[in-house]
C-alpha cells in the first residue's frame, strides 16, 4: 500500500495523492486503508521512511567516502521522489529513518573522530546543502541553457539598448549551449568543497590535541 502511494506521489506530487485515489488504485474501498494507517499523516510518515530505506550508506571505507556516497544517494533519492523534498526531517521517524541518522552520526563521531559539536555542525552543513540542492533542482527550469537564452532574448526585446550590458549572462548561454548543464556535476563540486572543509577542520583539531 505504502509503495503504491509513493508511486502515485512520484508521478503527480503530493497534491495528486489522496486516500480515495490510493484506494481506487489498489481496488479497495477507502475505509480499507485505515486498517493499515490511522490517517494520511501516518501514510506520509511511512512514505518518507521508504525513501530513507532506499538510501545507500556503504561501510568499511573512509568516513569521507561514506559521507560522499550518502550525499549522492540522498540527492538521487530526492530526484526520484521530489515530493519528499522538505519532508525528510519533519515527519515522525520510522525504523529506516532512525537507522540512517544513527549511522550518519556514527560515521562522523567514530570513523571521522569528530567531537560531538563538530559532528553536529558537519551533519547540519551537509544536509543543508543536500536538501537545498534538491529543492533547487526541483524548482529550476529543466533546460538551463534554454532558460539562459530566453533571458537574453527578453532583455534584447524589452531593452535593446541594454542588451550588451550583460556579458556574463551571455556567456552562460553560450557556454551551456556547448556543454549543457549537469546537476550532478554541480552537486558533486559543492559536495567535495564541503568535505574538504570538514577534513581541514578535522586535521586542525587532531593537530591541536597532539
Amino acid at each position: 500500500m505504502v509503495r503504491t502511494a509513493v508511486a502515485l506521489a512520484d508521478r503527480g506530487g503530493l497534491d495528486s495523492l489522496s486516500m480515495r485515489k490510493l484506494a481506487d488504485k489498489l481496488g479497495v474501498v477507502p475505509m480499507a486503508l485505515y486498517k493499515h494507517v490511522a490517517n494520511k499523516d501516518e501514510l506520509l510518515d511511512a512514505m518518507v521512511d521508504i525513501v530513507f530505506e532506499e538510501l545507500e550508506f556503504p561501510g568499511g571505507g573512509s568516513w569521507r567516502s561514506a559521507m560522499r556516497a550518502r550525499a549522492i544517494s540522498m540527492r538521487e533519492g530526492l530526484s526520484r521522489h521530489p515530493w519528499a523534498v522538505g519532508l525528510m526531517e519533519v515527519r515522525a521517524p520510522g525504523p529506516a529513518n532512525l537507522r540512517h541518522h544513527n549511522a550518519t552520526m556514527a560515521c562522523l563521531r567514530k570513523d571521522a573522530g569528530l567531537p560531538f559539536r563538530m559532528a553536529v555542525h558537519a551533519y547540519s552543513l551537509m544536509d543543508s546543502y543536500i536538501y537545498g540542492s534538491a529543492l533547487q533542482e526541483k524548482t529550476l527550469p529543466i533546460d538551463i541553457p534554454a532558460e539562459a537564452e530566453t533571458r537574453l532574448r527578453v532583455i534584447a526585446a524589452e531593452q535593446p539598448s541594454h542588451a550588451n550590458e550583460y556579458p556574463y549572462l551571455a556567456e552562460i548561454g553560450v557556454e551551456f549551449a556547448k556543454s549543457g548543464y549537469d546537476y550532478r556535476e554541480e552537486f558533486e563540486f559543492g559536495l567535495d568543497a564541503i568535505l574538504d572543509a570538514i577534513e581541514r577542520r578535522r586535521k586542525l583539531r587532531s593537530a591541536s590535541t597532539t
